[in-house]
């Protein structure tokens, strides 16, 4: 296996805890009613057209012509959004920073929309300590789509045998992969620690 020479995190649920049911608990009361509503109305699905850049308002607009009694609700979303991020990971930032520290390339690359992702830069700076970011609102891209790897590559001038992606998501590692990247599953910070050793990492 090819040394690892870049190191490239996923955001969400890896240096940042994320939980659209802790936005809605005091929107939408009932926990069954609530699980309907994500289910149905603000899936994922919508959601992570946002992430590939559509408009709050355009999504919003969409959503609310199916489900007109529902528009505050919808509106709760993205006005929510904030209390969605419960916090950070701190121990992955903590490995994060201590790579950076020792002088390994560490970049980002994320599904996020980019408003929502730079309101997040303001919470918690860290986020903007890595050599750079590739954020999918920006470049019309999703993971787990070949193209947002290869754009991370041309941008960032990696190499993708040498570049390990760091990433919750487990179709998310195996698009990496398919990229010709090597990839781990984020579990938690211990994981991680060990699989950076494991591919001859030091931290």
């Amino acid at each position: 296996m090819t040394p690892v020479k870049h190191i490239v995190f996923d955001i969400g649920q890896v240096l940042i805890h994320y939980d659209p049911d802790v936005a809605f608990r005091s929107v939408i009361p009932d926990a069954a009613e609530r699980k309907w509503f994500f289910d149905n109305v603000c899936t994922h699905d919508w959601n992570i057209e946002q992430d590939r850049g559509r408009k709050w308002a355009d999504a919003e607009a969409l959503l609310i012509a199916d489900f007109p009694d529902r528009e505050h609700h919808i509106r709760a979303f993205r006005q929510n959004w904030h209390q969605m991020i419960t916090g950070s990971i701190d121990e992955s930032v903590v490995i994060m920073r201590k790579l950076i520290a020792d002088g390994h390339d560490v970049t980002m690359l994320t599904n996020f929309a980019s408003d929502t992702l730079r309101e997040a830069w303001e919470r918690f700076p860290f986020l903007t300590e890595s050599r750079g970011v590739t954020i999918s609102g920006d470049i019309g891209l999703i993971k787990p789509d070949k193209a947002i790897y290869d754009h991370h590559v041309a941008t960032f001038a990696v190499d993708p045998a040498a570049t390990l992606f760091i990433d919750d998501s487990a179709k998310n590692v195996a698009g990496a992969q398919a990229a010709g990247w090597q990839s781990v599953q984020f579990i938690n910070p211990e994981t991680l620690r060990a699989d950076l050793a494991r591919l001859g990492v030091r931290i």
